[in-house]
């Protein structure tokens, strides 16, 4: 009866071995849902995009099972330190300040930040003329901390929850104008909605480099990195950059 019950419990520890053997195999993908064409929901309510297809690309070389899972941008780093999910991609900045809460990988683009403004206005960048301007741009994004940071005394800035919202405003009239990534803004102005805007001036930044983040200290950024570097050298990274544009984002 001794053996028989050691038998058993070998047979459960091994069951549980296995098992967390599993669990460590499983990665949880976090991104917003709401960015296209980088995050966003498809027509079935699943998720997807350019930044999503990155990341299921990494856990692939990583030889690891991902799923994604979506949170408001406003909460999205503090989801991560609670280990809602293992590790961002969802087109975040890096930035010093983020830099004290995750731990950012190599970057895997290089994002730009340009105006869109009706077709049919005399928009121009130059701080005298945007005077008085009522701008949007999204809330806890790069666009609208440079607003913040280089245009506050000078137009009436608008923030938003989500980037669609922003456009909503726009394509409504009760705003001048967008500062955005430019390729979101890109995807936009494909759009009906977007048809009858344009971008104006060049790019107000043009050296943003956006990164994955994991929490801090955490020895995934490694394993994510080296997996960026063999999408990169054997050609998944620009199959999935030539399905969402005509041009190279890395």
């Amino acid at each position: 009866m001794k053996n028989y019950k050691k038998i058993l419990l070998a047979a459960a520890a091994t069951l549980a071995f296995g098992t967390n053997a599993i669990a460590a195999d499983k990665l949880k993908i976090g991104t917003e849902g709401a960015y296209p064409p980088f995050n966003l929901i498809d027509a079935s309510g699943q998720a997807g995009g350019f930044d999503v297809e990155i990341g299921q690309a990494l856990c692939a070389k990583m030889k690891v099972e991902c799923e994604v899972v979506t949170s408001d941008w406003d909460g999205i780093i503090p989801a991560l330190n609670a280990k809602k999910f293992d590790f961002l991609a969802a087109s975040m900045s890096i930035t010093e300040e983020r830099k004290q809460a995750v731990d950012f990988t190599d970057p895997y683009y290089t994002n730009k930040l340009q105006y869109i403004a009706p077709k049919s206005s005399d928009f121009k960048i130059d701080k005298g003329s945007l005077k008085g301007k009522v701008i949007g741009a999204q809330r806890a994004t790069i666009a609208g901390t440079w607003l913040e940071d280089n245009m506050k005394d000078v137009v009436d800035i608008k923030l938003y929850d989500t980037q669609e919202n922003a456009y909503l405003d726009l394509a409504s009239g009760r705003l001048d104008g967008v500062l955005a990534d430019k390729f979101v803004n890109w995807e936009w102005l494909k759009s009906d909605a977007g048809k009858d805007f344009e971008f104006k001036g060049d790019p107000v930044f043009d050296n943003d480099k956006i990164a994955i983040a994991v929490r801090k200290g955490d020895p995934l950024r490694e394993k994510l990195n080296a997996a960026l570097k063999e999408i990169v050298a054997d050609g998944t990274y620009k199959k999935i950059n030539d399905k969402y544009f005509p041009f190279s984002i890395y």
